[in-house]
């Protein structure tokens, strides 16, 4: 370990894995691959998906997060399920004294996610809120790119995901997966990354509902003024009532305009366009562990503290209470 570590942590690092999805399947081929790390043990909320899930990883599988988070035998534990428990799970075991890695968002309540933070610091433990939307291509361009534009004054930013028949899964769940700019986090932290502070914010929502807790389509509208001046639009939709994908970034300067879709980029100024090399959004859930793993054994920066992905879920609570009550909703 390098003297230069905030954490004193034993190597290999003993891992409990909350969840057996995509984001859990692939945190555990990179834990798998890397000798710092030992995967001992997986909770997921079905125990025959569980036994599979660990047997393939040569590790336990657990009945319940509340039993992982208790085990002796566990130093880290990585959170990949439904974001509504994410908050309960992080306090728990932050106060069993483990570190802790939480998909975005961490809570679905910003005063829960500071009191998580204030926990964190209090018993010297990692607390860690996975943005990868930072890491990847498209944002990477937009940053190495965005000075060329000059002084920006408009952003609009979209993503739609058609999905026949809507999935009747945590995803599509009132509750489970929170008001989609809260769920879906980064939508937003893509753009305060990028343009700071936010002064006000509006939203329009609408969702198309099946017979049960579940609905079967969202789009949701929010607009954003941020303390610069800067005017961004931002636009979630997915379900049934979608016809076509769609990955739109947008951002405008009083010297030209930056173009995304997808996996492609432009720089417009006047009548010149010139191609902008996107990267791969592969492997991010890799690099992102290993980042981690590099903080807590050799002391070296993560890319986003917890307290900046506080900052976009408390306007994304904005956006919330913006949709709810059809005001505009200032952001203190």
């Amino acid at each position: 370990m390098s003297a230069s570590a905030r954490f004193s942590v034993t190597v290999p690092l003993k891992v409990g894995l909350i969840g057996t999805g995509y984001a859990a399947k692939l945190r555990a081929e990179t834990l798998q691959s890397d000798p710092r790390t030992q995967l001992v043990a997986v909770a997921g909320n079905t125990p025959e998906r569980t036994e599979s899930f660990a047997q393939t990883y040569q590790a336990t599988a657990v009945l319940g997060w509340q039993q992982l988070v208790q085990r002796a035998d566990v130093d880290l534990v990585i959170v990949c399920t439904i974001n509504s428990e994410h908050g309960a799970i992080a306090h728990a075991a932050l106060s069993s004294g483990k570190h802790v890695v939480v998909e975005y968002p961490l809570s679905l309540h910003p005063w829960q996610a500071e009191e998580l933070i204030s926990l964190a610091a209090n018993v010297n433990k990692l607390l860690h809120v996975e943005h990868i939307e930072l890491l990847g291509g498209l944002h990477q361009a937009l940053r190495q790119n965005i000075a060329a534009i000059g002084t920006p004054f408009y952003a609009r930013y979209s993503t739609i995901n058609p999905q026949k028949p809507a999935p009747r899964k945590w995803t599509y769940h009132y509750t489970q997966f929170g008001f989609p700019f809260v769920g879906a986090l980064s939508r937003l932290h893509r753009l305060i990354d990028l343009f700071g502070k936010v002064a006000t914010v509006s939203c329009e929502s609408r969702f198309w509902e099946s017979d049960s807790e579940y609905y079967t389509a969202c789009l949701c509208t929010a607009k954003l003024r941020f303390t610069s001046g800067l005017i961004a639009e931002a636009t979630y939709g997915k379900g049934e009532v979608f016809s076509q994908a769609a990955r739109p970034f947008e951002v405008y300067g009083e010297n030209g305009c930056l173009m995304f879709n997808g996996d492609e980029g432009y720089l417009i100024q006047g009548e010149e366009k010139t191609a902008i090399n996107v990267g791969s959004r592969r492997g991010l859930f890799a690099k992102e562990t290993k980042m981690v793993l590099d903080h807590l054994t050799e002391g070296t920066p993560l890319y986003v503290t917890p307290d900046v992905s506080l900052y976009t879920l408390k306007v994304a609570d904005g956006v919330r209470r913006a949709s709810e009550t059809g005001k505009i909703i200032e952001i203190l």
